[in-house]
């Protein structure tokens, strides 16, 4: 038998303890936020029925990037690609029993097979911010102030990213009353349009792809359409752009000023029906959308439920991590551990071990190394491994209960410490 491949799957990733670390610190500044808002955590299998994607996540989604399979009982699951479907779902079956507005956020792992890519792979976990009650813009003012914190919580400036506003569906009616587009032919134009805006593909493959779809002539006085600001200006004298507008001042009287109205914003969801919005990095060299969300009111007609007004968003781990290392954001190692016991022989194991137990009694997370190599060997380990402190088990440390307690990041050393001033001494640093 040949040998097995050490690397994963592709599209996904190991998450070595340093890499868990960032991905937690990640999370902890997401959760940091969205719970001062009010906001409950929530959580759900990773295994839905394929009809539930096939009713509102879109075409694209379901027939060319998620992972489904018939199991064993002939029932027809997918992997979630993404977290709206499943909160719909979940205040569908219990609509009766909740208090709203309903305040609910999850951090999960989704999957969708598509090319892996910066800032994109085939699982990824995402931040998901839904408020479900709320008709007025105050859903959205508050989902988007959150996306903003969020923002400021990992350490972006303002003039690092751009939070830009549209209104769903608003493309698509101007493509229709000026270029008769309509159906599969519009669908195709204004995905190519949302990818074009995004910086996703270039203006020749823009141009190219145009023209495939609507042919030479047609292409070409859309494309003109589209730069000159003809488009723009129609959009303009519309209600929701206005409604848009709104949003946008409202928010800057909040303080929240890299905000604005962008006509030709799509998400690439189906089931937005108002506001949606995308938070885009500024850095020229990776100058995308981050993350986004908007308001999807009908998404629990699926499940033969009355409306219930929601506005929500979706924030990914991969995109924000390339956010912070550009930038040089990210946190250095730290492990959790507190102490490092080097002991010289094994027949100290037993006080050592001892010694452990009492200590993570008081709170402490200890390590024991039962390598029983040289104290030097020990110690350097411990240093490696970015323990803050080590204590050396021997003769004098078991006859008298007293220590010598380390600190590695200095070299200083704590004396006849008893067991008692351990922590005291630890949490002083």
């Amino acid at each position: 038998m040949d040998k097995l491949n050490t690397n994963p799957y592709k599209g996904v990733r190991d998450f070595y303890p340093e890499d868990k670390f960032v991905q937690e610190y990640i999370f902890e500044k997401m959760r940091e936020i969205v719970e001062s808002f009010g906001y409950e955590k929530y959580d759900a299998s990773i295994l839905e029925s394929t009809d539930l994607y096939k009713a509102k996540s879109g075409e694209e989604i379901v027939n060319e990037q998620t992972y489904s399979f018939t199991d064993r009982g002939g029932r027809d699951v997918t992997l979630r690609p993404e977290m709206t479907p499943t909160i719909a779902r979940m205040v569908a079956g219990k609509k009766r029993d909740l208090i709203f507005p309903l305040r609910w956020y999850s951090i999960v792992n989704n999957f969708r097979y598509e090319r892996p890519q910066k800032g994109r792979g085939r699982e990824f976990w995402q931040l998901n911010v839904d408020i479900f009650g709320v008709k007025g813009i105050e859903a959205e003012i508050e989902t988007i102030t959150i996306a903003y914190k969020i923002m400021q919580n990992l350490g972006a400036l303002d003039r690092d990213f751009v939070i830009k506003i549209s209104f769903a569906g608003i493309v698509g009616t101007i493509l229709s009353e000026k270029f008769n587009l309509e159906g599969d032919e519009k669908k195709k134009i204004v995905r190519l349009i949302d990818r074009w805006n995004g910086n996703k593909i270039s203006d020749e493959d823009f141009n190219k792809e145009m023209e495939d779809i609507l042919g030479k002539g047609r292409g070409e006085d859309l494309k003109k359409s589209l730069v000159s600001g003809e488009i723009e200006k129609i959009m303009n004298s519309q209600p929701e752009v206005q409604l848009c507008q709104t949003i946008v001042k409202k928010l800057n009287e909040r303080g929240i000023t890299n905000v604005s109205f962008d006509p030709f914003l799509v998400r690439g969801f189906d089931y937005y029906t108002g506001v949606i919005f995308e938070v885009f990095d500024k850095d020229p060299n990776n100058n995308r959308a981050m993350f986004g969300g908007g308001r999807y009111d009908n998404l629990l007609d699926i499940f033969g439920e009355e409306k219930i007004p929601a506005v929500g968003f979706g924030m990914g781990d991969m995109t924000a991590l390339d956010f912070l290392e550009s930038r040089n954001l990210l946190p250095g190692y730290l492990p959790k551990t507190d102490l490092y016991l080097c002991i010289l022989e094994d027949k100290y194991t037993d006080f050592s071990d001892d010694l452990a137990e009492a200590l993570r009694a008081q709170g402490l997370d200890i390590a024991v190394d039962y390598s029983y190599k040289k104290v030097g060997d020990q110690i350097k380990k411990a240093n490696k491994k970015k323990v803050p402190f080590v204590i050396c088990i021997g003769d004098d440390e078991v006859k008298n209960d007293k220590f010598t307690l380390k600190r590695l990041v200095d070299g200083k050393e704590f004396f006849d410490v008893t067991r008692k001033d351990i922590k005291e001494i630890i949490e002083k640093k």
